[in-house]
């Protein structure tokens, strides 16, 4: 299993590293959008394919697992930097007839490795393996395979047109007592010939990264390229070399700068010269500084630290003859960010003049963090630069990172950051715990691997997107709930649920509002004609008078299968989208009843016994018009049912992820007559409903039954796509007047 504090296969490279509009859009069935669009190969991978925009899809034959196995597997995941941060994740595959195949997206632009992992059933042994067929991309780890998500945010990592060179350097090193290599980037219209030589950036890869690692994963080329077409750099060459050796000066400065000088046109002045690292490789250019003071006027320290000594007059020695010193870290996930702190600190007091670029608050110790810092360094280097604050959005350094004592506190325990921290004492004798749970991409459900820590098992994470999670514990395959998190779901017992404040439509709509402007929720015993006693939650709105002369509207909300009467609640956090809707002032006040749709004739359960107790206990109307049902994949089969069953009943209707077919016999008329809006939304088509909805659809259309198709929504049957389309759907009902 990787170490997800480290890189897949390097000590660091895999781990270190608004919704699409819900507004309304009816659509007639000739401009649905295709329901599996047809992809080509990613990459020359043909086990990797993009069927739809920025949607991923990995193919796997059984045979190739098979060969890779040697037996059939228990399990069959990828392994990729698609977590939150770009942490290193695993997706379950799924067995389809010859294949195993899973989808995961929209992803955000960006370049991603992965590699497969096979479980050995009763062994929990794991067997890593890749594509045979596809091209070798990263040398160091032979089963990696990569693909770049294009977009505008991505646009500096992104080929460009007219950029440099990058060729190979062969050189003997006396320090390995070997010969070794290096990639050399030439800057566009580079001249071999020119008068003036150019200066130099070397750039050292971290420990356990081969020197290519800096162009497979870190797109330097890519980088630099743009950065040169812009104009925003010097013209520079810049060498990519390993950090492999405990014999710095002698690699760096007797054996690679002198071969460099050989073939290529590059200064030996240090005010031309610059160095820059990753992990070991920031150490050994903070090393260099210090040994050979002024033999580089820039330093670069990316996830680095320094264990030595700086005294005040080797400080001053510093100042007199190094222009830049500046420190790079990710947040408080990298490794190395107390070492950056503690390095900043050793600086300050020695007295010796630095740049801190703070805390990149988006990643740890990942590629992603890297290429920022490579970005913004090279812009500073051989040129005068006005601006010498931390990159835009980064947090200042003020103290190392310390996290509660183990067993002290609930878990996970969430930081302001978005770093969420999970412990538990479970899965004494595991090889492999994960914490399973909801964030991935658009509320795809990703495992990221756990540490053991002593007793216990560790994970720390983030930066999360704001918004809730519900997630579970396995070991060895075998789920359990996190004992340390209070929360309940009681049609999930393994479940646990947190939410993390951010921005976005979830993170909005489902945080907590002050508790003078909640609603009360409360739960409603009422009769079921299965000969049972039920339950149901009851959200009623702040200010609720039960002796209103005029009901209240009422929405009668329901959950999916394997779900019940209370997961609206638990996990979904009904309660908080309503009070935040009700706070904005965006919806009607009305009541909202969460009733039990399990193993019953729904049409009847409704009609008969959850709106007759809900008018017993509570002032909400009974009338068609100011009444709404909605639900969620089983649930919207209920209400559209009920829809069909009783029209004009319920004026309102939403059906999220929905399925099922305009029956022969329903009267279209008095669909249309009592009903004021039948509302549609899914996942895209990653939802394993999305055919069924566009089924519907077809069948609405077909029929001449008014409806609306929302815009489908980016995830997939989950909890995400249903909070929004019920943050979406709730301000349309019982519009005033």
């Amino acid at each position: 299993m990787i170490d997800t504090r480290k890189s897949a296969g390097s000590a660091r490279g895999m781990r270190r590293g608004a919704v699409a509009a819900l507004t309304a859009a009816a659509m007639s069935a000739c401009a649905l959008i295709a329901a599996q669009p047809a992809a080509a190969a990613v990459s020359g991978d043909s086990w990797v394919s993009e069927p739809g925009d920025g949607i991923y899809r990995f193919t796997v034959p059984n045979s190739a697992v098979l060969d890779a196995v040697g037996t059939a597997p228990a399990t069959v995941r990828v392994e990729g930097n698609f977590g939150p941060g770009h942490d290193s994740s695993l997706l379950n595959l799924d067995r389809n007839g010859t294949n195993w195949v899973a989808t995961l997206g929209p992803l955000e632009p960006g370049l991603y490795s992965f590699h497969y992992e096979a479980t050995i059933a009763g062994t929990e042994e794991e067997i890593h393996f890749g594509n045979p067929a596809a091209p070798q991309v990263v040398t160091s780890q032979p089963d990696l395979s990569t693909f770049f998500v294009d977009g505008e945010e991505a646009a500096w990592l992104a080929d460009a047109t007219g950029g440099g060179q990058v060729s190979t350097l062969d050189y003997w090193s006396n320090a390995a007592e070997a010969q070794r290599s290096a990639q050399v980037w030439t800057p566009p219209a580079y001249d071999a010939d020119r008068a003036e030589e150019y200066p130099v950036l070397f750039l050292l890869s971290d420990s356990g990264q081969s020197h290519k690692e800096w162009n497979e994963l870190g797109r330097a080329t890519q980088i630099l390229d743009n950065l040169a077409l812009e104009g925003r750099i010097e013209p520079m060459v810049v060498v990519m070399a390993d950090s492999e050796t405990q014999k710095v000066k002698q690699e760096i400065l007797n054996n690679l700068a002198p071969a460099v000088s050989a073939d290529y046109n590059v200064s030996s002045d240090a005010e031309d010269r610059a160095i820059a690292g990753i992990g070991r490789g920031a150490t050994q250019a903070i090393e260099l500084l210090v040994s050979d003071t002024g033999a580089f006027a820039h330093v670069g320290a990316f996830s680095g630290s320094f264990t030595g000594k700086i005294s005040k007059g080797k400080a001053k020695q510093i100042n007199s003859r190094t222009d830049l010193v500046r420190l790079y870290t990710g947040n408080v996930t990298d490794d190395s960010y107390n070492a950056t702190v503690a390095l900043a600190a050793q600086l300050e007091e020695a007295g010796v003049e630095f740049e801190s670029d703070g805390s990149n608050p988006d990643h740890g110790d990942v590629w992603e963090t890297w290429q920022e810092a490579l970005r913004d360094f090279s812009t500073r280097i051989f040129q005068d630069v006005d601006d010498h604050g931390m990159s835009e959005g980064h947090i200042a350094l003020e103290a190392e990172h310390v996290l509660p004592a183990p067993g002290t506190t609930p878990t996970p325990w969430i930081e302001d950051n978005g770093v969420v921290t999970f412990e538990t004492t479970k899965f004494a004798d595991a090889k492999n715990v994960n914490v399973w749970a909801n964030w991935g991409p658009s509320g795809n459900w990703l495992r990221i691997p756990m540490v053991r820590e002593g007793d216990r098992w560790t994970l720390t994470v983030g930066a999360l997107p704001g918004g809730s999670y519900y997630y579970r514990l396995t070991g060895d395959r075998v789920d359990a709930k996190d004992s340390g998190n209070p929360t309940v779901v009681n049609s999930e017992p393994n479940w646990s649920t947190f939410y993390v404040d951010g921005e976005g439509l979830r993170a909005e709509y489902t945080k907590d509002v002050a508790p003078e402007q909640r609603g009360a929720v409360a739960v409603m015993d009422y009769s079921s004609i299965a000969g049972t006693t039920r339950q149901a939650y009851v959200w009623t709105p702040p200010g609720y008078d039960a002796d209103r002369a005029e009901a209240y509207p009422v929405l009668y909300l329901q959950h999916g299968g394997g779900q019940t009467w209370s997961d609206w609640i638990q996990v979904g956090r009904a309660a908080q989208i309503l009070d935040n809707h009700y706070a904005k002032g965006t919806i009607t006040p009305m009541v909202v009843v969460m009733a039990n749709g399990n193993g019953v004739d729904f049409p009847r359960e409704i009609t008969e016994r959850i709106t007759t107790a809900a008018e017993a206990a509570y002032n909400v109307s009974s009338e068609g018009a100011q009444r709404a049902v909605a639900g969620l994949s089983m649930g919207s089969g209920h209400a559209l049912s009920t829809l069909w069953a009783h029209p004009g009943e319920f004026g309102y209707v939403g059906a999220f992820s929905a399925f099922g077919n305009v029956p022969a016999g329903a009267d279209i008329a008095a669909i249309n007559n009592g009903t004021k809006l039948l509302s549609i939304y899914t996942g895209d088509f990653q939802d394993f409903t999305y055919q069924n909805t566009l089924s519907l659809i077809g069948s609405l259309k077909a029929r001449g039954v008014n409806h609306e198709f929302n815009t489908p929504i980016p995830g997939p049957h989950s909890w995400d796509v249903w909070q929004k389309a019920l943050i979406d759907f709730l301000p349309k009902l019982f519009p005033a007047g």
